[in-house]
């Protein structure tokens, strides 16, 4: 069956540029790619495109960047006037108004990097990792006013391996939920896909992440504290206090070693960190602050940490 749809596709992170491209090579009816505006960006503030939006330009896709879309009559008119069957949202970053949600026959289908009800909100690959999850997915569902609570259409599961970042794990989400995008519009075409309610209940949240959430615990245990660094990558990070200077540790791995908590211990060029529950880690890359990224060791010849000596503070 051929691919005729008429889609909007709003969309604004790396994450989303797979299923725009998928969707594009597939043949379907891309009338807009609406993303967000242009911002300024890094040190130098210079502005530049969305990813996106730069991948829109390379299909040579007609592109709108509303500043907003709620009450936007201009915005409103265009989308309107071109009838679409379904808008694809993924990552967009603004909340879709009723008037879009009641525009489409298909309705406004949204690619969710996890297995709702389980992590709804803003960071769900992150936290997913953050909290010890060993399974995940990507969930194509329809949107409807609340916060991801609405139908589910069609969801894929995939391991998250132990070495999995948050960095590592997103591409592979955003490839899969690429094809699953696909595979649910040529269902909803064909009527082949029921939707289902989500038992909310069983819901979590993954909400938008904030600088202090990197702040290392040393109450945590080991296991967690492990966990939270590798989903919080590459921001907030893990990090804490070393001489009064921020410190940023990139790469942890479990220690049998037996330290108090926030406690360093220096063996030869090997640095341990205990940790809570009477666990430890040991710290393998790290950062000070206004200094490059070196492994442990380069950081134990550079500023001799001693051991007993303690983190934070």
């Amino acid at each position: 069956m051929p691919p005729s749809l008429n889609l909007v596709f709003c969309g604004t992170p790396r994450f989303a540029v797979p299923t725009l491209e998928r969707l594009s090579e597939t043949g379907f009816n891309i009338q807009f790619v609406v993303t967000q505006p242009d911002r300024p960006k890094g040190r130098g503030l210079e502005v530049v495109d969305s990813p996106v939006k730069q991948s829109a330009l390379r299909l040579q896709l007609p592109i709108l960047q509303p500043e907003s879309i709620k009450n936007n009559a201009e915005f409103r008119d265009r989308l309107t006037a071109i009838h679409p069957d379904a808008i694809i949202v993924v990552g967009y970053g603004r909340i879709i108004p009723q008037w879009m949600l009641d525009l489409a026959p298909l309705g406004n289908i949204n690619l969710h990097a996890s297995l709702l009800p389980k992590y709804r909100g803003a960071a769900p690959i992150q936290w997913a990792i953050a909290r010890g999850e060993t399974t995940t997915g990507v969930t194509t569902m329809r949107i409807d006013a609340g916060l991801d609570t609405g139908d589910v259409l069609l969801q894929e599961e995939i391991s998250i391996a132990p070495e999995d970042t948050a960095e590592t794990l997103a591409p592979k989400l955003a490839g899969m939920g690429a094809n699953l995008m696909v595979t649910t519009l040529r269902g909803m075409k064909s009527g082949t896909i029921s939707p289902r309610p989500q038992d909310h209940a069983q819901a979590t949240l993954a909400p938008i992440l904030r600088k202090e959430d990197g702040l290392i615990d040393f109450s945590r245990a080991a296991p967690e504290i492990l966990n939270r660094m590798r989903g919080f990558q590459p921001w907030p990070g893990a990090y804490s206090k070393f001489r009064g200077k921020n410190l940023q540790v990139w790469k942890a791995a479990l220690s049998d070693q037996a330290l108090s908590s926030s406690e360093l211990k220096v063996e030869g060029d090997q640095l341990f960190l205990g940790c809570g529950h009477d666990s430890s880690i040991e710290l393998l890359e790290l950062q000070l602050e206004g200094k490059k990224r070196t492994a442990a060791s380069d950081f134990i010849r550079g500023y001799r940490p001693e051991s007993c000596e303690k983190l934070g503070g």
